[in-house]
C-alpha cells in the first residue's frame, strides 16, 4: 500500500487569502489569536494532519493591510509553538526561524526545548529574510546580501545540529546509588568557528527526543535550492503548475543526489489553498464572494496610505500590454468582459481567465467569454479579472472529492511528497477541509490515521530518517 502524504496546515489566523477576513464569522482580531490558535490546533490533530506550520515576518507597515494582512500583526511563531504544546498530544509543531537575524544558541535551545516538552515534536523553518524593513529593526543600515545570508544561514544549521548533539544519547545516568549524575565524556561541545556564526556550546538542554529536530526551508534562488536540497528534511515549493511542481521536485532530488544524500531524504511539499463546500457550485460561490472583497481602486479607496497601484483596469491592461488608447482601459469594475476584449488581452489574459474558468469549474476561453458564470452564473467581470490578476492564490476549489483528486494528482505524477494547506479564512474553511476533505483524503490512503499514537515524533510522522553527518 502506498505511503500517505505528508499534509500539514500553514497557520494564518487573519486567513490566507488578502480578503479572507472580510468573510462573515471570519476571525479579524489579532488581540484573540489564542482562542483561534486553540481552535485550529485541535481541528488539526483530530483531522490527522502531520504538523502546524507557522511563518514569519520581521516587520510591519500599512501596505500589508491590501497584500498580506495576516503579517500585520501575528504570534512569533516559536511563542505560538509553545503555547500550543500544551494543548495538543499528537500534531508536529513548526516555527520559523530569521538566519540572518536569530541567535543559533538561542534558536538551539528554544527549539530543544520544544521537542523535550512535547516529546519529539518540534520542527524548525529556516528563512533567510526577504523584507528590508527588517534590518532597521535589528539595528542595521541593512538587509544583508543574498550569498552573505546563506553563506550564514550555513553555518547557522551546522550549528544547531552540532548543540542538538551536545548530550551523547546515554550521557545522562543518574545513578542514586553511586552518585553519578553525567558521563561527562557524552557532554559535548559545539566548537563552531566559522565566518560568520561562531558557538562554543555544549547546549544547557537535555538531548532532543528526536535528536536532530526537522529542518524546513523554502526558496526559489539556485543558493535556497541548494540548502534545502542538501540540508533540509522538508523542501518547500511553490511551483505554479503541476509541470512546474514536477521540474521543481525532479531538480530539488537531483541536487541531493549530487551531493551525496539519498534523494528519498528529501519530502517536497507543495502549497495548495482548498476552498471546500459540501458542492463544487457552493465552493465556486466562495470564490467568487473572495474575489469581490478584493479591495479595488475604486472610491476613496485609492487614496488609502500605500494602496496597491495594480488594483485597476488600466493597471491590468498595461500588465497585458494593451494599447494606451484602447477603450477597454476605461471599462468599470462590474462591467462584463466581452469576448472582443478578451482576446485584445492576449495570451497572458487568455491564460488568467482559463485560470478563472477552471477555478470555477468553466471551460471558459478567451473568444467565448461573454455571458459565462463565475461562481453564481453571473457573467465574468473587471473586478474578477483584476482582483485575480492582483492576488495570485493557489486555489483548489470544490467537494471534498474534488480536493482529494488534487492531492492524488499530484502524488502520482511526482510533483510532491505533501501539501500545506492553507485557509482562506478561518474558522469555516479550516473546519471544512478537517471535516469535508480530510476524511476523503483518509478513505482514499493519502492522509494518516488520525488517532496515531502519542509516541509518534515529528520525525517519524515525515518518515525521514535521522540526521548523519557524512
Amino acid at each position: 500500500m502506498t505511503e500517505p502524504l505528508i499534509i500539514g496546515a500553514m497557520v494564518r489566523t487573519l486567513g490566507a487569502y488578502p480578503s479572507g477576513w472580510r468573510q462573515p464569522g471570519a476571525h479579524r482580531d489579532p488581540a484573540s489569536d489564542a482562542d483561534i490558535l486553540r481552535h485550529i490546533a485541535r481541528e488539526g490533530e483530530d483531522a490527522g494532519l502531520d504538523y502546524l506550520f507557522f511563518g514569519d515576518w520581521l516587520a510591519t507597515g500599512p501596505d500589508l493591510e491590501f497584500r498580506d494582512p495576516y503579517l500585520l500583526a501575528r504570534i512569533d511563531p516559536v511563542s505560538a509553538v509553545l503555547f500550543l504544546a500544551g494543548v495538543t498530544s499528537r500534531i508536529g509543531l513548526i516555527a520559523t526561524v530569521n538566519t540572518t537575524y536569530a541567535d543559533p544558541y538561542t534558536t538551539a535551545r528554544s527549539l530543544a526545548s520544544l521537542d523535550v516538552l512535547t516529546r519529539g515534536r518540534a520542527g524548525i523553518n529556516l528563512v533567510t529574510g526577504a523584507e528590508p524593513r527588517a534590518a532597521g529593526n535589528h539595528g542595521r543600515e541593512a538587509h544583508a546580501d543574498n550569498d552573505s545570508r546563506y553563506d550564514r544561514a550555513e553555518e547557522f544549521v551546522e550549528a544547531l545540529r552540532r548543540l542538538w548533539d551536545s548530550w551523547g544519547e546515554d550521557a545522562w545516568i543518574a545513578d542514586a546509588d553511586r552518585g553519578v549524575l553525567i558521563d561527562p565524556e557524552a557532554l559535548r561541545a559545539a566548537d563552531l568557528r566559522g565566518t560568520q556564526v561562531r558557538v562554543t556550546g555544549p547546549l544547557n538542554v537535555a538531548r532532543p527526543p528526536q535528536g536532530q529536530i526537522p529542518i524546513v526551508h523554502a526558496g526559489t534562488s539556485q543558493r535556497s535550492r541548494a540548502l534545502a536540497a542538501t540540508e533540509a528534511d522538508l523542501a518547500l515549493t511553490a511551483a505554479p503548475t503541476l509541470a512546474d511542481a514536477i521540474a521543481t521536485r525532479r531538480l530539488l532530488r537531483d541536487i541531493a543526489a549530487e551531493s551525496g544524500r539519498s534523494p528519498d531524504a528529501l519530502k517536497v511539499i507543495a502549497p495548495v489553498l482548498p476552498v471546500v463546500a459540501d458542492t463544487d457550485a457552493d465552493a465556486r460561490r466562495i470564490v467568487e464572494r473572495l474575489l469581490a472583497l478584493v479591495p479595488l481602486a475604486e472610491g476613496h479607496q485609492a487614496a488609502r496610505t500605500a494602496f496597491p497601484s495594480n488594483r485597476t483596469v488600466a493597471a491590468l491592461a498595461d500588465a497585458f500590454d494593451v494599447p494606451l488608447d484602447d477603450p477597454l482601459r476605461t471599462s468599470t469594475f462590474d462591467a462584463p468582459v466581452t469576448s472582443a476584449e478578451a482576446l485584445r488581452l492576449g495570451e497572458r489574459g487568455a491564460a488568467l481567465i482559463e485560470r478563472l474558468g477552471i477555478i470555477a469549474g468553466l471551460r471558459v476561453s478567451a473568444s467565448k467569454v461573454s455571458g459565462s458564470g463565475i461562481g453564481n452564473g453571473d457573467p465574468l467581470t473587471w473586478r474578477h479579472l483584476v482582483a485575480a490578476h492582483a492576488v495570485p492564490a493557489a486555489f483548489v476549489v470544490g467537494d471534498a472529492a474534488t480536493i482529494a483528486d488534487h492531492f492524488e494528482t499530484w502524488r502520482e505524477e511526482g510533483a510532491a511528497d505533501g501539501f500545506n494547506v492553507l485557509s482562506a479564512f478561518q474558522p469555516a474553511q479550516f473546519e471544512a477541509f478537517t471535516r469535508q476533505a480530510a476524511p476523503e483524503l483518509r478513505r482514499r490512503g493519502l492522509l494518516r490515521d488520525a488517532q496515531e499514537s502519542t509516541r509518534a515524533t515529528l520525525r517519524d510522522r515525515l518518515r525521514i530518517s535521522s540526521y548523519v553527518d557524512a
